[in-house]
């Protein structure tokens, strides 16, 4: 099997290193500094476990890589994607599988299996349709990411938890590329299950990513820091019952409740969120995916969101703060 990995920061990083030490044909899409520390230097993974280091190859061509890949994964931020998705659909094989690994709510989720609310299209998500219109559904896989790494220095990314990938068909079949993709991930030392009801994870994910990373981006929390302390905690529940009662309007049980998701976030401890990382970098944030997408999604179906919105709008005055 042929990888591509479209963004090579901490998760692809991560990803990538893993796959490639496995022995797996591995290319990873990177710029900049990034770029030239992969190609000089490698990936260097330092986790719980120790620390090794892979080489898989680099490079800044995404069309060639792509190309001549069976299995892309696109692990790029939410917003970036609009950007590359005319190139990226381009450039996909025929029979290519494309695991799309962003956080919130991805911009197909209600093409096949969605319920009365198919068809449906956030502008949040997919600006103008752009994503939609570039990339052929039928060769997208879901992908839901759980480890918690930061690219600590170009090259180098630092494991603080987590090894689960959870993948899926979107109509929750147990598909022959599923299960080729689960063997190479698990032989690389990873977890990957193949989920028949991916939807309602992404909400059990979302529960988490749509308050927790706001909240530490407006902050400067940690994980520790704002469920440790007892009115940011109230207000992390508060956020969560929202997004829980969105998910339910939408049909979604989702299977863990808010005090349980906010125990399992104190016990990652002192980890910045992607977000924080974000504004501690100077990047864009991912606002629209992951709090935008919930609002949108809570006026269409007619649940107040007002915490939220509170949330929602301040994090994108951060976000236009830092030139996103």
């Amino acid at each position: 099997m042929k990888f591509a990995i479209v963004g090579a920061g901490a998760t692809g990083g991560f990803l990538g290193a893993h796959l490639a030490r496995a022995g797996e044909d591995v290319t990873l899409v990177a710029r900049g500094p990034n770029l030239q520390a992969l190609r000089e230097n490698g990936v260097t993974v330092r986790g719980p476990e120790g620390e090794f280091n892979a080489r898989p190859r680099s490079t800044d061509d995404l069309a060639a890589a792509v190309a001549a890949a069976d299995t892309v994964f696109l692990t790029v931020k939410a917003h970036a994607v609009t950007a590359i998705a005319p190139q990226l659909g381009a450039a996909l094989g025929p029979e290519a599988s494309l695991l799309t690994a962003q956080n919130g709510i991805p911009w197909w989720y209600f093409i096949g299996g969605a319920g009365p609310l198919e068809g449906t299209r956030l502008e949040t998500v997919d600006p103008g349709g752009v994503i939609a219109d570039s990339l052929d559904v039928r060769r997208v896989l879901a992908c839901i990411v759980y480890p918690a790494t930061n690219l600590v220095a170009p090259g180098v990314v630092e494991h603080v938890e987590g090894n689960r990938f959870s993948i899926g068909e979107l109509d929750g079949a147990r598909s022959e590329r599923c299960q080729a993709i689960s063997a190479a991930l698990g032989g690389a030392g990873l977890k990957c299950p193949v989920q028949t009801r991916i939807r309602p994870e992404i909400w059990l994910k979302l529960l988490g990513n749509a308050t927790l990373n706001p909240v530490s981006a407006l902050t400067r929390g940690t994980l520790a820091a704002i469920t440790g302390d007892e009115r940011t905690r109230e207000l992390l529940r508060s956020l969560m019952g929202e997004v829980d009662a969105v998910a339910r309007a939408a049909g979604v049980e989702v299977d863990l409740g808010v005090d349980r998701r906010l125990e399992g976030a104190a016990r990652v401890g002192e980890h910045k969120t992607s977000m924080l990382q974000d504004v501690e970098a100077g990047r864009p944030l991912e606002v629209e995916a992951l709090v935008g997408s919930v609002v949108e999604l809570g006026r269409l179906l007619e649940v107040p969101t007002p915490a939220l919105e509170v949330v929602y709008t301040l994090t994108r005055q951060l976000s236009a703060s830092l030139g996103s």
